[in-house]
This record gives C-alpha cells, sequence and structure tokens, in this order.
C-alpha cells in the first residue's frame, strides 16, 4: 500500500505545527504590550493554526475516501460496569468530538447517572466543585479486551469540576488553550493504552491520579481493573473518555470504530447499564450505583 497523506509521520508533524502556531499566537498578543507591530500580525499564526486543524480532518477523510464505508467497528467489552450515559457519541456523528486529532474519531464519553438523580448538574453556582462530588470519581476502569500496557501515566491532578457557567467560559477560552499548547499528555491527562492486537489499541483519558494498577509491560484480562475514574486533562467534570485507535500513539493515530458486547454504541443523552459481572470491583460500582461522570475529552 502505498504512503497516504493521513500517515502517523504526518499526523504528528500537522499536531506539532499546529502547537507552535498557537504558541506564536499568543506570543504575539503578550509581545505588543512591549514592541509596537500591525496587529492583523497576530491573525497569521491563529489562521494557520485553524488551516492545519481543518487540513488533518480532511486529509484524514479523503485518505479514507470520501464515500467510503467507515471500516467495520471491533468489538470489546464495555470499560465500566453499573449506570452511565452516554455523551459526544460517534453514534450521533463522526468525528464524535468534532475533530480527529489524537485518534478521537470515534470516541465516546460516558459520565455516571446514577438512578437516584444524584449527580451535580450545571449552572451558576457554585462555579466549581471538587471532583468526589461526582460518582464517577473512583469508579473502576476494566479492561474492554485481553491485552497488554503499552502506555500508562497517572501523575497528573485531578482538578475541580467546570460545571458553571462561569468555568466553563475559563475552561473554553484558557484552559483548553493551554492544554491544546501541551499536546496529547495535557488534553487526555492521566492515561493508560492497552494494545488488544491486530493494530488495535484502546485508550482510556482523564484517569485518576495515582490509580493506576498496571504498567507498561503488564498482560491484562478482560474485566481485570486497570485504574479508576478521574478529572485530570480536558474534563469538564469526572467522566471516562474511551476510544479505539489503530497506534499505540494519540498523535499519529487513526481512529477505529468500536461496539461494546451487550451495549452496542449508545447514542449522545441515552443510559445504559452493564452488569457487574463477575468481577468484586464491578460489583461493588454497581452496587453503589456508580457509573460514569463528565464531558469533554
Amino acid at each position: 500500500m502505498t504512503s497516504t497523506p493521513s500517515s502517523p509521520a504526518i499526523r504528528k508533524a500537522g499536531a506539532l505545527a499546529a502547537r507552535l502556531c498557537l504558541l506564536v499566537f499568543l506570543a504575539m498578543v503578550v509581545g505588543r504590550f512591549f514592541v509596537q507591530f500591525p496587529y492583523w500580525w497576530t491573525w497569521i499564526p491563529l489562521g494557520l493554526w485553524l488551516l492545519i486543524g481543518f487540513g488533518v480532518n480532511r486529509r484524514a477523510s479523503a485518505a479514507r475516501g470520501a464515500d467510503a464505508a467507515p471500516p467495520a467497528p471491533v468489538e470489546v467489552a464495555p470499560p465500566v460496569a453499573g449506570r452511565w450515559k452516554a455523551q459526544n457519541s460517534p453514534a450521533d456523528k463522526v468525528p464524535s468530538h468534532g475533530t480527529r486529532a489524537y485518534g478521537q474519531a470515534y470516541a465516546i464519553d460516558i459520565v455516571a447517572e446514577p438512578a437516584d438523580g444524584s449527580r451535580p448538574g450545571f449552572g451558576w453556582r457554585p462555579p466549581a466543585r471538587a471532583a468526589a462530588s461526582f460518582p464517577a470519581f473512583g469508579a473502576p476502569l476494566l479492561a474492554v479486551a485481553d491485552g497488554t500496557v503499552v502506555r500508562a501515566d497517572d501523575r497528573q491532578r485531578d482538578h475541580f469540576s467546570r460545571t458553571s457557567w462561569f468555568a466553563l467560559v475559563y475552561f473554553l477560552l484558557v484552559e483548553g488553550t493551554v492544554r491544546a499548547m501541551g499536546g496529547a499528555r495535557r488534553v487526555i491527562g492521566n492515561h493508560v493504552i492497552l494494545d488488544l492486537g491486530d493494530g488495535t489499541h484502546a485508550l482510556y483519558a482523564h484517569v485518576r491520579r495515582g490509580s493506576l494498577t498496571v504498567r507498561p509491560g503488564d498482560r491484562v484480562r478482560s474485566g481485570q481493573p486497570l485504574g479508576q475514574c478521574g478529572n485530570s486533562g480536558n474534563s469538564t467534570e469526572p467522566h471516562v473518555h474511551f476510544q479505539l485507535m489503530d497506534g499505540p500513539h494519540p498523535e499519529g493515530a487513526e481512529g477505529v470504530p468500536f461496539t461494546w458486547r451487550g451495549v452496542g454504541v449508545p447514542a449522545n443523552g441515552e443510559t445504559f447499564e452493564v452488569p457487574a459481572a463477575e468481577n468484586p470491583a464491578a460489583e461493588n460500582l454497581a452496587g453503589e450505583g456508580a457509573g460514569a461522570g463528565a464531558a469533554s475529552a
């Protein structure tokens, strides 16, 4: 097969170029306080940043073929147990998060939705909540298939929620921009990546700090606890961001469609429940009525 414009090397180079353009834009905005130059110059790196991001999505679509059917979904077990609700689902649109960057074309976010309605809602007050206020925080993350751990990072802090209008504006205009400049690690936060074989890799993002029980090289079995749901990275509240991709490095990977055994691909706003299976951690989670929590990835 001949090389395509959406090769991992090109995608990684594009992601780096986009980050540099954004950094130059911010440096020029600050620099105008000290050096005089035409204001419109600052729009050049900003425009390039937008064009590169658009180009990454367009190249990925073109390489696959405008009218080509999406790849067949890979069936895996759900990454959680208990009662959850889907957000940013590929059942509604692809790319599900508005971008194919970091292998997110078919990614999904799931939030905890206990039957008693105890998950905090969005509003004006309080400006932010502690991560532990959400039922997803600390929920076990389960291996979706037998595989090998290829990346495991749980050193970043779990921050407060961004579930008020004030916090959301800050999240979109300040925090999101800063994290984008930091690359994939700052966006996905703490994470674990499994090699499931046949070129398929599973990524769990926004993992709780210090909760991972596996390290690179470990072999895991389907249903095995890997760590806990947290609120690290580009996240508005504790939730599970899950995706399959065709490589171990999000910067150069392409997304792969998935379907969860017994669940399918839940649509936005759809609540679903995963039986506890035969896993003590899953049983505890189901018994507590916990599930998932949150929004952005």
